[in-house]
């Protein structure tokens, strides 16, 4: 009985004593990213857009799914839909007011929903003077080498609605539509770098 009782407990303390993985730093490739959204025009076509600048801390434990965080900042003033006075408007305060909100940032709070490479990333998004809690339906591409590096990949995607974060520009057409819609998907295509 006494065997078994220290074979037990010997068995208990090296399981709490064998160390877990330290989380890996991951940079973004933003040759290789794209942080883009799409808003519907006139009700019947979409306008796609994207931001040229944004950085991010990712930490994960090997590629457990469950250690992931994220914190992400993105450049307002970077936004680029392809035509100058769109992207001066975007700019300007009726919709991100980038002079005085420069930041868009992400902060996650928790992972969800995993089977097996896809999961939900839930976390705080602040744009302008808001912050509220979102769950991007991501996946997992998995790794790769390229040289001496090793890369990972993630896609992921929600739907904000605009005027909730006070991008609170609104003009209607003829039919009674808005000109801008008020939800927009937001759309990132992610390879990264292990630090």
């Amino acid at each position: 009985m006494k065997t078994r009782l220290l074979l037990c407990a010997s068995l208990c303390l090296l399981a709490f004593s064998v160390p877990t993985e330290d989380p890996s730093s991951w940079s973004i490739d933003a040759v290789h990213s794209n942080v883009g959204f799409k808003v519907r025009h006139l009700g019947i076509s979409n306008v796609r857009g994207e931001f040229l600048n944004y950085d991010a801390e990712i930490l994960m434990e090997g590629t457990d799914l469950s250690t992931l965080t994220v914190s992400a900042t993105i450049e307002a003033g970077s936004i680029d839909t392809g035509n100058d006075r769109r992207d001066g408007h975007l700019r300007s305060d009726d919709f991100f007011g980038a002079e005085e909100f420069p930041n868009i940032t992400f902060t996650s709070t928790e992972v969800t929903n995993i089977e097996g490479s896809n999961f939900h990333l839930v976390g705080d998004l602040t744009i302008r003077d808001v912050t509220q809690s979102v769950a991007l339906e991501s996946e997992f591409l998995g790794t790769s080498k390229m040289g001496d590096s090793e890369r990972a990949g993630f896609e992921a995607r929600t739907t904000i609605n605009r005027k909730e974060y006070n991008l609170s520009w609104d003009q209607l057409t003829e039919a009674g539509g808005f000109i801008v819609g008020h939800n927009v998907e937001i759309i990132l295509e992610l390879e990264v770098i292990k630090d």
